[in-house]
């Protein structure tokens, strides 16, 4: 049976100069959304039908539906005397929200002891549409849920009373506001949070929805954002209007410049707004008053540190990177920082409560009168108690190689003996390793003891070895990597492996329990994450040894790591595969180009590859300062010498499977499509090159269960298929 041939591209070159040199784009007309480019998308579609059609994929679509279709348990927020979480059962395409008791009767991840409160599963018929984020007020009276349709980022704000169900209020058309930029004011005498502020964004219509300035030489961004860089911190007052209008909300900041990001903090009253320029420094902001009357005055500013703010009783804590790498929390009374009558701080105003220690603070939560750190070391999860005095109490029970997240601390001490002298209030956190699949834990700070209160019920029947191995960069540094496969695998070098990374904006790549990854590894495969420069995992000097001028060291660590595993027996190249998505599918689109002869398969997920054009799209602007910018003669300089689409020559390349999707509201659907179309014209070996547009996704938020396991199946059969795995071994 002869293989089929990918579908014919137009060349169409554009010519331009930058900083004196001559740029030629054989593919630009990729970058519009036209009737000709929506053809072309649906011919590779096809040509990617026919590549993808493998026994592999077959055997692991029942296999990963049997996968799916368990009960997932999200994180618990405690507010007043409930909990909140959101469960996905088997049958569910989308997670629903539910509310419990928080009393000892209580049975956390238990519908049955629960009440449902918001089921996006009843909503449409595809299950596309998605609860993203959801913040309780301070007294679990009334909760915030953000709506979007198709992955695309775009939230219509939801209120609900929480005792009766009943929709409140629905504010439309917010734009990104997520649980980051959300939160809650109560006003004096109220018996409930009656209000909120915001951050609005425009809509994303400027970018694939649009008709076509992305052929525009003269583009400059800002008609293709869509307005998602124009942003606004407002206020919303409840029952002011049956039929609200985000529009005739109150300004409170506007003017924001485009890499700014405001993140808010309030207790109902205090407000303090991060204002995070890029990913490298950050200003703080306060306010203390009326809402209606809100104008922001600066707590700190001009300091070229990172500061996250916490609100914790009558303190504003602060965890800085500030003279401390690996960052440490600072306090000050909230009375003298915020407020009409504070004047502007600088550092030496915040005492150190908590110092620097040799492991990265990741944040740190109030638990009644104590407060839960979560710290990473070698890129693995610890959470530690501390008095409010700074005083290190005891560690909590955390697995080897493992990761928290969604860590929330109650107020009071319930779910216990409210008699009991001994009980303390409870931290909520959900944690999970290469080898268990997540847990929602309870901890108790007094005695650093944990109870699981629920588990994913994903049955793991072989045992799972993880190590965690070193290698060394070009420059000399040692870079670790977790190395995942069945305990009874052996470095022979005939084993199949995965090397995944990020190397970017401060993201720290932990262990974490995959599903769908499971058959592979059950098939004797190895599963490889390389902790790579760029993000945080070792400090900011991490981070800043990755970005902008230096963003080639991220593409050496991950080359060093991919010999590396072929010099121990790993993996030889003919059996290793390598997959990114986002700054992780631009990791990808550097070593296809640079290297390669080191991998025989390759997935690159919704990936951002034009790196002289990735600030006239999207979000693209806000990452000029992790990248550079192209308009700035340096910069250009450095990215034209790494830029995927910019420098794939001729060559043997992996099989390779590219991935995208019209919904994408941070990388624009282009950087997939031309680089797909120059590599299929480049391609002299045998290995195809596809491309997938998923019509009904986003960047990867809100997939139904459907659609992850359709996608999984696609994506790990052509692994499978190209690495040489049977699909009897798959089948389970």
């Amino acid at each position: 049976m002869t293989d089929p041939e990918p579908p014919a591209t137009p060349r169409r070159p554009v010519t331009e100069e930058l900083h004196g040199e001559s740029v030629t784009d054989p593919y630009r007309w990729l970058e519009e959304s036209t009737d000709e480019v929506r053809e072309w998308t649906d011919a590779q579609d096809d040509y990617a039908d026919a590549v993808l059609d493998t026994d592999q994929r077959d055997a692991l679509a029942e296999r990963f539906d049997d996968l799916a279709r368990v009960t997932d348990y999200g994180p618990v927020t405690p507010a007043g005397d409930r909990l909140f979480q959101s469960v996905k059962r088997p049958a569910d395409e989308q997670p629903v929200l539910y509310v419990f008791a928080d009393d000892a009767d209580a049975d956390v991840g238990d519908p049955e002891s629960g009440r449902a409160l918001v089921d996006p599963n009843d909503w449409d018929g595809d299950g596309t549409t998605s609860v993203d984020w959801f913040v309780p007020g301070p007294d679990g009276e009334r909760l915030a849920y953000g709506v979007a349709e198709g992955g695309d980022e775009q939230y219509d704000v939801h209120v609900v009373d929480v005792a009766t169900g009943e929709t409140l209020e629905t504010l439309a058309g917010t734009g990104r506001t997520n649980a980051g930029g959300f939160a809650w004011t109560v006003s004096d005498g109220a018996a409930a949070a009656d209000g909120f502020y915001y951050v609005a964004t425009g809509s994303a219509d400027g970018g694939e929805g649009s008709d076509g300035d992305g052929g525009d030489d003269d583009t400059d961004g800002d008609d293709t954002d869509g307005g998602q860089l124009d942003k606004e911190l407002r206020h919303h007052r409840l029952g002011v209007d049956a039929d609200p209008d985000p529009a005739d909300d109150p300004v409170v900041a506007a003017d924001f410049d485009e890499q700014v990001w405001p993140t808010l903090e309030t207790d109902g009253d205090a407000l303090v707004v991060e204002c995070m320029d890029g990913w490298e420094r950050t200003d703080l902001y306060g306010y203390r008053g009326d809402p209606a009357a809100a104008s922001l005055s600066p707590v700190l500013e001009g300091h070229d540190a990172v500061f996250s703010a916490t609100l914790a009783g009558d303190d504003l804590l602060l965890v800085t990177d500030l003279d401390a790498p690996y960052s440490r929390v600072l306090s000050a009374p909230v009375d003298d920082v915020v407020g009409a009558d504070a004047a502007p701080s600088v550092p030496d105003d915040f005492a150190e409560l908590i110092p620097e220690r040799e492991a990265v603070l990741r944040g740190v939560e109030p638990v009644g009168d104590r407060l839960l750190a979560h710290y990473h070391r070698d890129a693995a999860s610890e959470l530690v108690v501390f008095g409010r005095d700074g005083d290190r109490e005891r560690d909590v029970d955390v697995p080897a190689h493992a990761t928290v997240h969604g860590v929330h601390g109650a107020d009071e001490a319930r779910g216990g003996d409210a008699a009991d002298a001994d009980s303390s209030p409870a931290a909520y956190f959900s944690v999970q390793s290469f080898a268990s699949p997540p847990a929602v834990r309870r901890a108790d700070v007094a005695t650093g003891a944990t109870q699981t209160l629920c588990a994913q019920d994903t049955d793991v029947d072989f045992d799972v070895a993880v190590t965690q191995e070193w290698f060394e960069s070009a420059d000399g540094t040692e870079i670790p990597a977790f190395v995942v496969r069945r305990g009874d695998v052996e470095p022979d070098g005939s084993n199949p492996a995965v090397l995944t990374g990020y190397g970017g904006f401060r993201v720290n790549r932990t262990p974490t329990f995959d599903r769908f990854r499971l058959p592979f590894l059950r098939a004797g495969g190895v599963y490889v994450l390389a902790t790579l420069r760029g993000g945080t995992e070792y400090g900011e000097a991490w981070h800043d040894a990755g970005r902008r001028g230096d963003k080639q060291r991220v593409f050496d660590d991950a080359v060093a790591v991919a010999s590396g595993l072929g010099d121990r027996g790993w993996a030889d190249p003919d059996r290793l595969g390598v997959t990114g998505g986002s700054n992780g599918g631009l990791l990808v689109g550097a070593l296809l180009t640079q290297r390669p002869d080191l991998f025989r398969v390759a997935l690159c997920h919704v990936p951002l590859l034009d790196m002289l054009r990735f600030h006239r799209f999207l979000l693209g602007a806000s990452w000029t300062s992790e990248y550079g910018s192209p308009e700035d003669p340096e910069a250009f300089a450095y990215l034209r010498d790494y830029s995927p689409y910019h420098n794939a020559p001729e060559a043997a390349y992996p099989a390779t499977m590219f991935t995208t999707a019209l919904g994408d509201t941070r990388v624009h659907p282009s950087h997939a499509r031309k680089m797909t179309a120059l590599l299929q014209e480049r391609n002299v070996g045998p290995h195809p090159v596809v491309l997938r547009v998923e019509g009904d996704a986003g960047h990867g938020v809100g997939k139904p269960t459907s659609m992850l396991v359709r996608e999984n199946a696609e994506r790990w059969g052509f692994v499978c298929a190209e690495l040489g795995v049977p699909a009897a071994h798959l089948d389970g």
